[in-house]
């Protein structure tokens, strides 16, 4: 990871001064670097001390970092791993513009690999990262959304990126298509655990130990499944204030949304969702053979479900 850091600062450079600041202000801003380890876990796990793991490691979370700047600016985020978010700095223009420096940048970095399967894996996964971002905003203020429809955002816009770093630490080693499908279930499943924690987080972390303000989901209309859930097994009166709140992006009765959401087991069943989620990530390694990176893995699986940033 040491050495992935001194590729992303290497690569981040700019004869542009501001993109250099902003570039610079949001990689150092910390983060779990999670897409980045996983593709050096699996590459390491298959035997792999490929050149290319570091760079194609930077390059993931590149991607990742751009689309937190387009993100913040969508959602009109004031605060990120307990600072300022870019754009609150520096403005909703320049942050839009230095996320497509990152991509364009992660971009040429790919193609220096001169693998074309490296390009599909990451064009396919950019593309459909940005589909699911269209979701999200297709569902902001709706409170009739399907479970199947919040879990297909989810799949789109955070497990893709999980399931093609997982997948090009598999390819990185020549590995037969089983292993490489294997490694790409355990990377889709793993982001979806992520994602419904981070989704649980709103209702049960504190802002201290999120790094962001808590009910920014619900301040932007986001249905997320605790909400889901406990509008299917409230009270009509709960049910009508969650909607409520979903509609017109209300968090005046935050306090009580979160009595309702613990009082109605949704934490529980998000959490159980979860676990559900990182128990089939941890079948997926099955086709790995036995090593501490391995071991590191299913760690990574546990760790995913058992947190509170």
């Amino acid at each position: 990871m040491a050495e992935v850091d001194q590729v992303i600062h290497r690569r981040l450079a700019s004869k542009v001064a501001l993109v250099n600041q902003i570039s610079h202000y949001i990689v150092n801003a910390g983060g779990k670097r999670v897409r980045p380890m996983l593709l050096l876990l699996i590459a390491r796990a298959l035997g792999s001390d490929s050149p290319h793991r570091h760079e194609l490691a930077a390059v993931v979370e590149f991607i990742h970092t751009a689309t937190l700047l387009h993100d913040d600016v969508v959602d009109e985020s004031d605060l990120r791993r307990g600072r300022k978010t870019a754009n609150a700095l520096f403005g909703n223009a320049a942050s839009v513009l230095v996320g497509d420096f990152l991509y364009s940048r992660a971009f040429q970095m790919m193609v220096s690999t001169n693998r074309m399967r490296v390009m599909e894996i990451l064009a396919e996964a950019t593309n459909v990262i940005a589909e699911g971002e269209v979701l999200q905003l297709m569902n902001m203020h709706d409170p009739d959304i399907s479970v199947d429809d919040y879990l297909r955002v989810i799949e789109y816009k955070t497990a893709k990126l999980f399931e093609a770093s997982a997948r090009l630490g598999a390819l990185i080693t020549d590995a037969s298509p089983d292993i490489e499908n294997a490694c790409a279930a355990y990377g889709r499943t793993l982001g979806t655990a992520f994602q419904l924690i981070d989704d649980l987080l709103d209702y049960e972390g504190s802002t201290a130990e999120l790094g962001k303000n808590i009910g920014d989901d619900l301040r932007e209309g986001k249905p997320t499944l605790p909400l889901l859930v406990a509008m299917q097994r409230g009270t009509p009166e709960q049910r009508d204030m969650i909607r409520n709140a979903i509609i017109h992006g209300e968090v005046e009765r935050m306090a009580e949304i979160v009595a309702i959401v613990k009082a109605t087991g949704a934490i529980e069943a998000t959490r159980e969702a979860a676990q559900a989620q990182a128990e089939l990530a941890k079948q997926c390694l099955d086709a790995l053979p036995a090593s501490e990176y391995r071991e590191a893995l299913l760690h990574l699986s546990f760790d995913s479900i058992h947190r509170s940033s």
